[in-house]
């Protein structure tokens, strides 16, 4: 099993674990909160079978990575991602973001900019700002994530379950295998199995990052950029997410999914390969 070394707490190293598999043009896979690499699995077969390398990663706290008490921010998320960028010398990298997985390859392409980076796809984005403030009304009210941070220390595991419920939009998009469910009750359960393995610290601390800011950094975005997010988000309202992204990132297509949950990477992939598969044909086509 692969792993990178990104720092050291106390007597033990800090790492993160990856996958890379396939060859060709590498595509880094950036995985949501509170899942893994793994979570990719409708997105990891598509690209590998056209001909690219695929690289995915745990967050650290989630997933193989270790699960230390610090670095749950996205400055830190985004050395995470440079170190294994820098220690796989990758280059012309298409960067792909689900959910939390947007704000790395935002706040990478910020701060380290697009050298090793030829696209971008956000996907159920959590950019620009999802705090609402005075001069962000769009944004979500504090006291949404003071429940959550409640409701995760009193009780991580039931949280989970009516996380998921919200993530797949169950009540809409559920059912058992033989149904015409976009989503079963298997991979919700397997979706629980996993998160609850997760860093209880982490996953408490990742609530107050997804309050993290991004209007500065979205301008620096110099790289083609996809953004595809369904309309029906409960976890990342769309009109307080990706709706506003085009006029903040050069260069950027939207692509709303109708009907989509946060989880469209999994209940709409059928939608979602597509777009990512025609946008990675044009990278280097200016969009309209």
């Amino acid at each position: 099993m692969p792993y990178v070394k990104v720092g050291e707490e106390n007597s033990g190293d800090i790492e993160i674990y990856y996958e890379d598999l396939g060859a060709g043009q590498p595509v880094v896979l950036i995985h949501g909160f509170p899942l893994n690499g793994h979570s990719w699995e409708k997105q990891t077969a598509m690209l590998l079978d056209k001909g690219f390398r695929v690289i995915a990663y745990d967050r650290r706290g989630f997933g193989d990575s270790s699960q230390p008490s610090r670095g749950y921010d996205y400055d830190t998320f985004a050395e995470d991602l440079n170190k294994l960028m820098t220690t796989l010398d990758l280059t012309d990298a298409v960067l792909i973001g689900f959910s939390m997985g947007t704000g790395e390859v935002t706040r990478y392409l910020s701060t380290f900019g697009s050298e090793r980076v030829s696209r971008a796809i956000l996907i159920g984005a959590i950019p620009p700002f999802l705090l609402k403030t005075d001069d962000n009304p769009e944004g979500v009210d504090q006291s949404v994530f003071d429940d959550i941070k409640k409701a995760i220390a009193s009780d991580r595991p039931s949280y989970f379950t009516t996380f998921f419920e919200n993530f797949y939009n169950t009540d809409k998009l559920g059912g058992g295998i033989l149904s015409k469910a976009r989503i079963t009750d298997e991979a919700v359960q397997m979706n629980w199995n996993i998160a609850v393995k997760a860093s209880a610290i982490g996953t408490l601390k990742c609530v107050d990052t997804w309050l993290t800011d991004f209007r500065d950094d979205l301008p620096k975005i110099d790289v083609p950029t996809l953004i595809i997010h369904g309309d029906d988000d409960r976890i990342l309202p769309f009109d307080s997410t990706a709706k506003r992204l085009p006029d903040s990132i050069k260069n950027s297509r939207l692509v709303v999914i109708e009907g989509g949950p946060h989880a469209i990477i999994w209940t709409h992939a059928d939608e979602v390969n597509p777009e990512i598969l025609k946008f990675l044909g044009q990278a280097n086509e200016k969009m309209a």
